[in-house]
Parts: C-alpha cells; structure tokens; sequence
C-alpha cells in the first residue's frame, strides 16, 4: 500500500476539502486525487461517492466547479475525484490533443504500447483507489458509489455495470454514452484497446446495459442544448439498450443546459440524493 500525502486542505460547510497525492502502482507514477470528508465523519464511517470527471479535467475541476461540497456536507457523503489520467512519466504525443492522452485517461486500461504501461485508469479506479481510500480516510467501503461528466460519465457507467458488486448506485452528467459510435471514443479506444472492436464493447455502457442491467436506477441528466450532444454523447442509444435489458432507468432531458458546469450545479444535488438513497439502505 503506497503512502498518501497532504497536499492542501480547507474548512468547508463543516467538513473538509483535502488534496493529496501519492505514488500509484498501476499507473507507474505520482497520481493525485480530492477528497471531500463531511463533518458526520468526526463520529463514524461515512458512505463515498467517486466522481470521474471529463476531458481536460484534474482531480481539482470538481471541487472547485460542481458545487457539491454543501450537499454532501448535509447528506454526510464523502466525494472523492481522481485526476483523469497519469500526467508521468511522459509519454511521446501526450499532450498533442485534448482528447486524447493527457487529461484523457478514458477509464480504461490500455492494451497499446506505449501507453498500456502507465494508462491503467480502469484499474486505478477501480482497485487502487478504493484501496488507498479505505486505509487513510474514514470511508464506509461497503457504501460505495459511482457518478461522472462527459468522459467521466462514461467511466462511471462502464465501471457500475462492470462492477455491480462493488457500486451500489451510479449516475452520470451527460455522458458519452456510446463511445463506440462516436469520435472522442473511435479515437480513444483505437490508440489505447487497438483495432479489434470486440475488446471495445466492455468499456461501452450502450453495449454493456444491452448485456446486463445494473442492480439499480440509473439517473442521467442531458441537457438539450450540449454542443456534443448529436455527435458525441448519444444518450439515445443508451436509453434503448436499457429498455431492451430492462435497466431501470431516468434519463432527464433538460431544455437549455449545455455541457459544462452550470449544468452540473443545478441538478448536483439531484444526483446526491439519489446516491444517499441508495447508500444509506
């Protein structure tokens, strides 16, 4: 188990933002991560709740963005954001688009040299976090969920379907909901998974929720005027995998919104409650 260290923490409606950092053996190099402790803490284990973000994102986008921190202070949630891929050792072309590479992990563990060896998100997030979560931090692992935006949307959705056991609930901020029939996903998957689709449908939500639903409701908020609405996210395809599983699920198409933050804030407390729900049982 690798040691975590304090990188900052701040007083905040009555708990406490922290950030820290600490050498991850998936990924082969320092990764970092937030974490929001809610005052209920103090007396007992609490409930987390991951939050993947999207693309361009670190594990500082959520905590200063989303507005989270009152509702998980009041739900007694604790949130816990990694960064959204490795950023060392570097790699060649790692940052020569935002859609790829740096800031753009995908969730998945790559399978393509040169980045099998340190992009490793799949893993990270799924075993080495949670690790790291419940040996340093008052985390009640057995309540534990799952939610993200955009990139971050899709990681949350594919690691709950994949991983039912391990996430009681999950939700998601427009998510791209297809990556298998879309740009940001034909291009991540390519370079990282390589060229045969078939290894691509297991970090594909439409293609897992068709296979399996999830134990329980899913909620998605969409807003109808995101630029990558048509293109990229193609909540559709998701919503008629789910009906054709059986997938309980709420997908709520929202006049106006677009794709970033302000978004997110107005239904954040929307999702808490759904995850408290489920959580608390």
């Amino acid at each position: 188990m690798s040691t975590i260290e304090l990188v900052s923490e701040h007083g905040c409606y009555g708990g406490v933002q922290r950030f820290y950092k600490h050498m991850s053996r998936e990924t082969r190099g320092t990764m970092k991560f937030s974490v929001y402790v809610p005052p209920q803490a103090r007396a007992a284990k609490v409930p987390v709740l991951y939050y993947l973000s999207g693309l361009t994102c670190t594990e500082e986008t959520f905590p200063i963005k989303a507005h989270a921190q009152q509702g998980a202070s009041e739900l007694g949630l604790m949130l816990v954001a990694p960064d959204t891929s490795p950023r060392e050792p570097r790699l060649p072309g790692d940052a020569d688009s935002w859609d790829f590479g740096q800031g753009a992990g995908f969730y998945v563990d790559a399978t393509q040299a040169p980045w099998s060896t340190n992009y490793r998100m799949y893993s990270y997030v799924t075993r080495e976090l949670p690790e790291v979560v419940a040996a340093n931090l008052p985390a009640n692992t057995e309540a534990t969920g799952i939610f993200g935006h955009s990139m971050g949307g899709h990681g949350a959705l594919t690691l709950a379907l994949r991983n039912p056991t391990l996430y009681k609930s999950v939700s998601a901020f427009a998510p791209i909901a297809a990556p298998m029939q879309c740009p940001w996903g034909k291009k991540a998957f390519t370079n990282y998974l390589g060229e045969n689709r078939e290894a691509w449908r297991e970090h594909d939500a439409t293609e897992l929720v068709a296979r399996q639903p999830f134990p329980g409701p899913i909620l998605i908020d969409q807003g109808t005027s995101d630029q990558f609405l048509v293109e990229q996210l193609l909540p559709e395809k998701f919503r008629a995998a789910a009906a054709q599983s059986g997938q309980k699920l709420n997908l709520r198409m929202q006049p106006g919104y677009d794709h970033g933050y302000y978004f997110m804030q107005t239904f954040m407390a929307d999702h808490l409650r759904h995850h408290a729900a489920a959580l608390k049982k």
